[in-house]
């Protein structure tokens, strides 16, 4: 059901959502009313009631935490860990089995409450201790640790002390990788959590290389394992731009029609796009990745859990082509949640949803004055 494989777009990875806000790139400034603009505000107020005609919903409505609802057993399940009961955990990654993008998501999901409060993997640990479903949950748990210790603020901004614990910690993180590795040899979820290593620590395209090997011999199309490695290859951490669009395309080009892996060439573009303008995103290369992506989002299983995270990419980059009417159709199918690429970046929960709203509602307006 589409509930139930809505659910990652808050993921997206894993570590990702925290190490793109890390990033502090640039984000366009459309449409942004002046707050001494009388005529911008009552702009903004006809726009949003265009928006509400249409059914969307208001930026006090939309969801920050997700980019997508999560499914009602999942929902028990964390609520139940967060209560201490680590069965809940281990029935959870039981049931998803050799499901692998299924795997690392829940993983994750998981790993974040652990990072907070442990006590309930410590007891799964002393109960099963060969058990390779806990084991690669503290391994995620130490890496998502590892960038909390950082924080979130540029270098030149985060302490020696912090740069230290950061260090030591993802030190730490490599031995439990590879013991959730050898516990379960078929499972890249160790090895994709092992990007974030590679990332924080600096290690060598030669090693990023072979940690690469190992993960698409086990799952050549895994969207989180591309996602993260994507965010490797690029400018702002241990690549450039001509190596992160080149594997960008790549693995586009590769992927199986409805693997929505056309998303990374919409996110390289967006990662190294400093333009206040929208004349980069309406080349004809940028409309035909555009293109490229509906056709993979419309050959995609409706309900898989990745698909709301190319939507929000898509959604955005029609509004900016001024294809509004194609715009609207991906706002109505991800509306109420707004955790997902290019909001995020915006930092605050409220300035996500305002922003979203913002680019939103100017589609909308456009749509209900063509349909006068």
């Amino acid at each position: 059901m589409t509930v139930l494989l809505w659910i990652f777009g808050i993921l997206a990875l894993p570590f990702v959502l925290f190490a793109l806000y890390l990033a502090g790139v640039f984000v366009k400034e459309l449409f942004s009313p002046s707050d001494d603009s009388e005529a911008d505000s009552e702009a903004a107020v006809e726009a949003a009631k265009a928006a509400g005609k249409l059914g969307l919903l208001p930026a006090e409505r939309q969801n920050t935490e997700y980019a997508g609802p999560l499914p009602a057993d999942w929902e028990k399940a964390l609520g139940a860990v967060r209560g201490g009961d680590w069965t809940a955990a281990a029935e959870l990654m039981q049931a998803i089995g050799r499901d692998w993008e299924h795997r690392s998501a829940a993983a994750y999901l998981l790993a974040e409450i652990a990072a907070e409060e442990d006590g309930w993997l410590l007891a799964w640990e002393a109960d099963r201790p060969e058990d390779p479903d806990a084991a690669v949950v503290r391994a995620r748990s130490t890496v998502i640790l590892a960038w909390e210790l950082r924080g979130a603020k540029r270098a030149n901004h985060t302490t020696d002390e912090q740069f230290a614990g950061f260090h030591r910690t993802l030190q730490g993180s490599r031995e439990e990788i590879a013991r959730a590795a050898e516990l379960n040899p078929d499972d890249p979820t160790p090895y994709i959590t092992e990007i974030w290593v590679a990332l924080g620590l600096g290690y060598p395209h030669s090693q990023m290389d072979k940690l690469w090997t190992e993960i698409t011999a086990r799952a050549p199309h895994h969207y989180e394992a591309h996602f993260s490695a994507l965010q490797y290859w690029c400018k702002k951490w241990r690549g450039s731009e001509r190596l992160a669009v080149e594997f960008a395309e790549r693995a586009a080009a590769a992927a199986p029609l409805g693997g929505l892996l056309t998303v990374l060439p919409l996110i390289a573009h967006f990662e190294h796009d400093e333009s206040d303008d929208t004349s980069g995103d309406r080349t004809p290369e940028m409309v035909a990745r555009v293109d490229a992506g509906l056709a993979d989002a419309a050959a995609a299983d409706p309900d898989h859990h990745r698909l709301p995270e190319l939507r929000h990419l898509l959604a955005y980059y029609l509004s900016l082509q001024d294809r509004d009417e194609m715009a609207i159709e991906q706002f109505k199918l991800v509306d109420g949640y707004v955790n997902a690429l290019p909001w995020r970046y915006r930092g605050d929960d409220a300035a996500k949803a305002e922003y979203y709203c913002r680019i939103r509602n100017s589609s909308a307006q456009v749509v209900a004055a063509d349909a006068d």
